[in-house]
């Protein structure tokens, strides 16, 4: 046997290996194409991604341009619906929803079907419908704008009726206002008036107020009353330009301003003229006075002698015919001295007003002395009224003789004992080695001579009709509150204190302590120290601790202790009001169970001081705790503190 043969298995496996190999190749090969195709189909599916993207771009675009315009017409015909139904609600005053007539239809435009279908009826054609609507509606409108135009002219009307009204009120308005203006001046002109009376009342007048008291009396009111009519009648009114002799500088200057306030506030021509004259004065006197400051006052002096000796002795119309002359010699153009003239042209202006001055003074002494007639016969007649009562009831009472004392008797009750004078009776003469130096350069006088200038002095003084009191350096009066009226307002507190009523625990506690060093106070000299007012209570109770429970009961109490005070302090007329007063405690040595409470205050209150329990206080407010100053009363109101022991 040559070779041996394959076996047929072998022959198959080798088929099955070639045809597997065959199919590896083939499925190499389709995965590759099948790659190859999935890449182009992603290089397509992004190039067409790409494509719809700027597709979807710019349908993107057109869609928000077409959503821009359909906004812009949705807003127009919004708007054209809002003009519809403003139109619409011009001619009615209901809405769809809400009217009286149920319709919803009524925004609509009306439409009367029966209305055309009876013109249709009846021949008439659309278009001659349609004329006779027009001219229907031309005609409402015509009366609508008639309407319109009346309503117009009512309103102006009526603007210019208010514009009047309000005109005529602000007219009434300024009217009353000048005439509350016109009393207000009056009103001052009276207070000045009534101040000048009293400080003349009072014995403080000032120059002012003794010229307010001659215009008194050029036009002596008929309703005045008695008392202010008299007063003043007791006092002699010089000429009123001889004020002027007696007053310093500062005293003409402050005369000068009142004069300027009466010529502000008076209207009456007299009164006006009299002012107006006496400030005349005071300006000529405020000038000689400037002048005597820079001339001095001997070459001021001789001046003003020379004039006052030419035209004191003129009256008021050789006055006026010299100033005629003056004045026509300073418009002749002649050679004159042009100061000297007019120097005395402006004196003459000043004596003008004196003499005017003299005039109204006559006046003046005329009303009085007629008022000081009437007075005193008034007087004398109330007197003899008085005296005929006092007959008419002495002798209607007389039921005793009445006991005569002769001349003889009298003189023996009251006899007078003549005491001859010794040496003893004055006192001893001063050394001149005792004296000081001040009293050691006085000059000596004699008594002639004293009482001769004592005399001098008298004379001037009763020779001039208002004395000016002496400047004098201002002190800071002192201050000293009525009693009446402190104690009153005291009063009233502690009444309004004790009128309350005192609880079961509660006792009185007015027990002042002595103070021991009492304080002085730099107040005294100008307030009057006094204690003030006070009204206390104190607490007292049963402190049922273990030992008296276990000795005592309700049958057989404790014996009481004081569990707190009540303290109500009145200042009512403290001075000063914002600072309230304080309390302090204060302990004393070798008194260990009580200590001294004081309250201190301003001026014009002392302080006080209290002796109280030495016990720790509680100061909680819903213990009882209070301590304010209200109203002048200082309240402070306490408890002592309770301990509790536990086991």
């Amino acid at each position: 046997m040559g070779g041996r043969s394959p076996s047929p298995r072998r022959r198959y496996d080798d088929r099955d290996n070639g045809r597997y190999r065959d199919d590896e190749r083939d499925l190499s090969r389709g995965l590759d194409d099948q790659r190859r195709r999935s890449r182009s189909r992603e290089r397509r599916k992004r190039e067409r991604s790409r494509s719809r993207e700027g597709d979807r771009r710019d349908k993107k675009r057109k869609r928000d341009k077409s959503e821009e315009r359909k906004a812009r017409k949705a807003e127009k015909k919004r708007a054209k619906e809002e003009e519809e139904a403003r139109q619409v609600a011009e001619l009615s005053v209901y809405s769809a929803t809400d009217n009286p007539f149920h319709d919803a239809n009524l925004g609509q435009q009306f439409r009367w079907h029966k209305k055309n279908e009876k013109e249709r009826k009846q021949g008439i054609s659309l278009a001659d419908a349609q004329r006779k609507d027009a001219i229907r509606r031309a005609e409402a409108k015509e009366e609508l704008d008639r309407l319109n135009k009346r309503r117009a002219e009512r309103e102006v009307d009526q603007r210019l009726r208010e514009e009047e009204e309000l005109r005529m009120a602000r007219l009434q308005e300024s009217a009353q206002m000048s005439e509350w203006l016109a009393k207000e001046g009056d009103f001052q002109l009276e207070q000045e008036r009534r101040r000048a009376a009293i400080r003349i009342k009072e014995k403080r007048a000032k120059a002012i107020d003794f010229l307010a008291l001659n215009l008194k009396y050029v036009n002596p009111p008929a309703d005045e009353d008695q008392e202010e009519e008299d007063a003043g009648l007791e006092i002699d009114l010089d000429e009123p330009y001889n004020i002027f002799d007696n007053l310093t500088s500062a005293q003409v200057e402050e005369l000068h301003d009142d004069i300027q306030r009466y010529l502000t506030l008076e209207q009456s021509k007299t009164n006006l003229d009299f002012w107006t004259n006496m400030m005349v004065i005071c300006k000529d006197r405020l000038e000689r006075i400037q002048l005597s400051q820079r001339m001095g006052v001997e070459a001021a002096a001789a001046v003003e002698s020379d004039i006052s000796a030419l035209l004191s002795t003129k009256s008021y119309d050789q006055l006026v015919a010299l100033q005629r002359q003056i004045q026509d010699k300073l418009t002749s153009g002649e050679p004159v001295d042009v100061d000297y003239w007019e120097n005395l042209l402006k004196k003459l202006l000043v004596w003008k007003s004196k003499a005017k001055l003299k005039s109204v003074h006559e006046v003046v002494v005329r009303n009085r002395l007629e008022q000081l007639r009437r007075r005193q016969r008034d007087e004398a007649i109330q007197a003899q009224e008085e005296l005929l009562a006092g007959v008419a009831k002495s002798a209607s009472q007389r039921t005793e003789p009445a006991v005569q004392i002769t001349e003889q008797q009298q003189e023996e009750l009251t006899p007078e004992e003549l005491i001859e004078y010794h040496r003893a009776m004055s006192p001893p003469p001063l050394e001149f080695g005792k004296l000081t130096s001040e009293e050691r350069s006085l000059d000596i006088l004699t008594a002639k001579e004293h009482l001769r200038a004592l005399i001098a002095q008298r004379r001037a003084v009763s020779a001039s009709r208002f004395v000016p009191k002496p400047v004098q350096q201002v002190v800071e009066p002192i201050y000293e509150e009525p009693s009446s009226n402190a104690d009153l307002a005291s009063e009233a507190l502690y009444r309004a204190e004790a009128e309350k009523d005192l609880d079961e625990e509660e006792e009185l506690f007015n027990m002042e302590e002595n103070i021991t060093n009492p304080t002085s106070y730099n107040w005294e000299d100008k307030y009057r120290p006094r204690k003030p007012r006070y009204f206390n209570r104190v607490h007292t109770g049963y402190e049922w601790n273990k030992y008296n429970q276990t000795h005592y009961d309700t049958d057989n109490p404790p014996p009481k202790v004081v569990q707190g005070y009540k303290f109500n302090i009145f200042y009512p007329d403290l001075i000063d009001k914002s600072k309230a007063p304080t309390y302090k405690i204060v302990k004393e040595d070798g008194n260990e169970d009580t200590v001294l409470l004081y309250f201190s205050a301003g001026p014009p209150y002392e302080d006080i001081a209290f002796r109280i329990v030495n016990r720790e206080w509680e100061f909680s407010h819903k213990r009882g705790f209070r301590s304010s100053f209200d109203r002048g009363c200082l309240s402070l109101w306490f408890s002592f503190r309770r301990n509790f022991y536990r086991k």
